[in-house]
């Protein structure tokens, strides 16, 4: 009788996951483990928290989630809390375990958890899996060491030379090992964090768990047919479906990135094919990209020089980062979109490569600090996405070029009557299109007219013209 654990980490799911199938087909007895670490829900350098309220809640409700699913398939999930190079290990003395199964991870912090694991149990008992991209590790066209250094040349490869593969199916039962005890799934409070409320501004009421990223796969490509025109649609701001929103499914694992593929070739062959269904899986790649470059630079890549060793010389002004954080900057555009990361833990693609651009460029703010901010408040964060796109809007990370967005423009393109600004200023509601941009450019009277006072808004905390002077003359 082989026993064995399955440890999940940003796989919390039960289909297309090898780690959970092989442990169930190779394993008599099995118990079904996640470990609450606390050094996940640590201070950073810069005194954000690593895990914030919103991220915690998308999962503890994933946990949720998990616990049931494998309940169905008649095992039971095991919550402990500590660090699963200690626990595991424990385990595996206390019950006599043959195997150890799970899915591998593609930076240090996790790395180094695993480098521990296998110091105290050997290698031999080890069932290491990857499952977090599109295209597996092993069936790149390239080692490592040849990672291409652009996007365009590693798409081209991987299109040309690589195949996906297929999902793994549910493992059809699971029998635990009994009399293993277990903690409860941890609430905010037990994690030290506060209790978030919906705001009923948010784009979507996004529920952690895999039964809920199943359910939004299906409505965006199947009941609602939007994946016809994600393409041109992808860049809105305010609505549920103006993009796929899977990414907070896929940083913690509930959702494959393979059963993404998989139900967009189904549509491809039963509805459509087009540059949309083609632009989502795209997107996809880019993922994968970020994940294997991770890989490849290490832990360079959260150097304040990233992985292009810049000298830059950056500012560390907390009064700026402050006005930044809490939409308090006076530029509108900016300011709407931190407020929504604020409220929800979520922004749109769009906003966060103009606020990160704003905070890297226009306010020189050491690029890490939006990083880590990013990393406590959103739902969707995942390491190698989150520092790999801001070190890329930094001109740190790939593609070096003195990269920037012309904030204003940005907002006349993509919120061109001013909706999204309005939704999330409302002290703004009633300023004319035409002031919505510079709102203090309004003359005493309008200003009285329309009911404001005078400190209705924050001035701007800089000169935006200027700032982008200083920006060219960096070259």
């Amino acid at each position: 009788m082989k026993k064995g654990i399955i440890w999940f980490r940003n796989d919390l799911r039960v289909h297309d996951n090898e780690a959970l199938f092989m442990a169930a087909e190779e394993c008599d007895e099995l118990i079904c483990l996640y470990c609450v670490d606390s050094r996940q829900f640590a201070e950073t350098r810069f005194g954000f928290k690593k895990t914030g309220s919103h991220r915690a809640k998308f999962l503890i409700e994933s946990l949720i989630d998990l616990k049931n699913s494998l309940s169905k398939l008649g095992g039971e999930l095991i919550i402990r809390r500590g660090k699963p190079e200690l626990i595991i290990p424990e385990l595996v003395q206390d019950h006599d375990i043959d195997s150890v199964y799970f899915h591998e991870e593609a930076t240090d912090e996790e790395i180094q958890v695993e480098i521990a694991l296998q110091k105290e149990l050997g290698e031999e008992k080890l069932e290491a899996f990857w499952g977090s991209t599109l295209f597996h590790f092993d069936d790149l066209p390239f080692g490592m060491e040849n990672l291409p250094n652009v996007f365009t040349a590693f798409r081209k490869k991987v299109e040309k030379r690589s195949e996906v593969r297929k999902v793994f199916q549910k493992p059809p039962t699971i029998k635990p090992i009994s009399g293993i005890s277990s903690e409860d799934i941890p609430t905010l409070l037990d994690l030290g964090l506060i209790e978030v409320d919906q705001d009923e501004r948010a784009v979507l009421v996004f529920q952690g768990g895999e039964t809920a990223a199943l359910q939004r796969l299906n409505h965006y490509i199947w009941e609602t047919d939007r994946l016809a025109s994600y393409k041109k649609t992808r860049n809105g701001m305010l609505g549920a479906d103006y993009s796929s929103k899977f990414s907070p499914w896929l940083a913690n694992g509930t959702l494959s990135p393979r059963q993404i593929y998989s139900e967009v070739r189904r549509y491809e062959e039963e509805r459509k094919k087009n540059d949309s269904t083609y632009w989502l899986i795209f997107e996809l790649i880019w993922r994968d990209y970020f994940r294997f470059s991770a890989l490849h630079f290490g832990n360079k890549l959260f150097k304040k020089g990233s992985i292009q060793n810049s000298n830059r010389i950056w500012s560390y002004d907390e009064e700026l980062l402050d006005a930044w954080v809490n939409g308090m900057t006076g530029i509108p555009f900016v300011d709407a979109n931190m407020r929504e990361l604020k409220a929800t833990g979520f922004m749109s693609n769009r906003g966060r490569q103009n606020v990160a651009s704003f905070l890297a460029q226009n306010l020189n703010l050491d690029w890490r600090m939006g990083a880590e901010y990013f990393e406590q408040q959103l739902i969707d964060y995942d390491p190698c996405s989150n520092y790999g796109n801001w070190a890329y809007n930094a001109t740190v990370g790939h593609d070096p070029r003195n990269r920037y967005f012309n904030i204003e423009f940005q907002a006349s393109r993509y919120d061109s009557k001013g909706k999204y600004i309005k939704t999330w200023i409302p002290e703004l509601k009633d300023v004319p299109i035409e002031f919505l941009q510079n709102p203090h450019d309004l003359d005493d009277a309008v200003k009285s007219r329309i009911g404001l006072n005078p400190d209705f808004y924050p001035k701007p905390i800089i000169d935006l013209e200027k700032s982008y002077d200083r920006i060219k003359a960096r070259g």
